[in-house]
C-alpha cells in the first residue's frame, strides 16, 4: 500500500515515520526539505500553503496521513492570526486532499487537535467523537473549519476520511512546555503544583498516538469517522509532575500551594489562559475510538515518560 505522509519532519511525523517504514507499506513524503538519512522513500517538495499544488506522483496514493499544519503558537507575531491558520489548515488540507483524490486516494486521515472542540471541561464531562465544535482560539477554529471542509468534500467525491483529535502529544523529542517542566522535574526542583490535584487531563503518548494512527490505515471500521485519543488514565497536575519525578529516578517533592494562589496570580499578570492549563481540567472520551476499533492504548503515561528519559 502506497501511504502519502505530510508533516514527517515534525514531532508526529517523524515517529510515525520510523514505524511505518519498517512495514510493507511504500512511503511518500511530502515536504519543504528532503530527508537526510532516508533513502527508502519517495519525496516531494511541498508547502500546506501551497492552495494550487501540482505533484508528479511515481506511484498511485492508497492513503494520506495529513501531519503538516501550522501549529499552536502561544505568541503569534503575525498581524491576523485567523486569516494564516486558515491559510494553512483549511485552504491548504482541502488543496492536499483534492491532489490526493486526484492521484487515487481512497482514505485521507487527517490528524486534527481536541482543540477544535474546546479547551476545557466541567467535572464529570469529557469531549466525545460527536461533541460540538466550540474552538476558543484561531488555532482550534482553524482545525474545526478544516475538518468540517474536508468531510464536505469526502462526502461529495467520495473518499473516505478519518479524523483524529489528539489532546497534549508527549513522547521522546517533544519540545516546548512539556519539555521544559519534564526536564527542571529531573534536576530535582521542588515545584509548587502539589495541591493542584482535583482537576483531570487527559493526554496522550506519541506511541499509543501512532498506534491508533496505523490501525486507521487499513481498518474497515475506521472509514468516515472522528476519534477521540489518549491514554486512556486521565491526570492530576500534581499527578503528572509525580509521574514525571518517579520516571527520572527523583524524589519529586511538591510544594503545596493552595489553588486560589494561581487563579490569582493569573488575574494579576493577565495569564489566566495559562493558569487555566495548569489548574483545569480538559477529558476526552475514549470509548468510542476502543469500541468502534477494537483499540487500546499500548503504553501506560508511566512508561511512556520513561521512555522520555532513555538514550536509546
Amino acid at each position: 500500500m502506497n501511504l502519502l505522509v505530510t508533516g514527517y519532519s515534525g514531532f508526529v511525523g517523524q515517529h510515525l515515520v520510523e514505524q511505518l517504514k519498517n512495514t510493507e507499506h511504500e512511503l511518500i513524503l511530502l515536504g519543504r526539505k528532503k530527508p537526510s538519512n532516508n533513502t527508502q522513500v519517495q519525496f516531494h517538495n511541498f508547502s500546506l500553503g501551497d492552495t494550487s499544488p501540482e505533484l508528479e506522483m511515481a506511484s498511485i496514493i492508497d492513503v494520506v496521513i495529513h501531519c503538516a499544519a501550522r501549529a499552536h503558537i502561544m505568541k503569534d507575531e503575525v498581524e491576523d492570526p485567523i486569516a494564516e491558520y486558515r491559510r494553512v489548515n483549511v485552504s491548504g488540507t482541502l488543496a492536499l486532499a483534492k491532489l490526493a483524490k486526484d492521484n487515487g486516494a481512497k482514505r485521507f486521515i487527517y490528524i486534527s487537535s481536541v482543540k477544535a472542540l474546546g479547551e476545557s471541561t466541567e467535572d464529570g464531562q469529557k469531549l466525545s467523537h460527536n461533541s460540538a465544535y466550540n474552538a476558543e482560539d484561531p488555532y482550534g477554529q482553524s482545525k474545526a473549519e478544516a475538518e468540517a471542509a474536508l468531510i464536505s468534500y469526502c462526502e461529495t467525491v467520495g473518499m473516505e476520511y478519518v479524523i483524529i483529535r489528539p489532546p497534549l502529544i508527549y513522547g521522546k523529542g517533544v519540545k516546548a512546555n512539556f519539555a521544559s517542566l519534564y526536564k527542571f522535574i529531573g534536576r530535582g526542583f521542588p515545584l509548587p503544583l502539589a495541591g493542584i490535584k482535583n482537576n483531570r487531563r487527559s493526554i496522550v503518548a506519541i506511541e499509543n498516538l501512532v498506534h491508533l494512527i496505523t490501525c486507521c490505515i487499513t481498518h474497515p471500521n475506521a472509514s468516515n469517522q472522528c476519534f477521540m485519543v489518549s491514554d486512556g488514565e486521565d491526570l492530576s497536575t500534581a499527578k503528572l509532575v509525580k509521574l514525571m519525578a518517579r520516571a527520572q529516578g527523583k524524589r519529586g517533592m511538591g510544594l503545596y500551594v493552595p489553588q486560589w494562589c494561581f487563579s490569582l496570580l493569573g488575574k494579576i499578570t493577565g495569564k489566566q489562559d495559562v493558569v487555566l492549563r495548569l489548574t483545569g481540567s480538559l477529558q476526552v472520551d475514549i470509548s468510542h475510538t476502543k469500541s468502534v476499533l477494537n483499540w487500546n492504548p499500548v503504553i501506560s503515561s508511566e512508561n511512556a515518560l520513561k521512555n522520555m528519559n532513555r538514550i536509546v
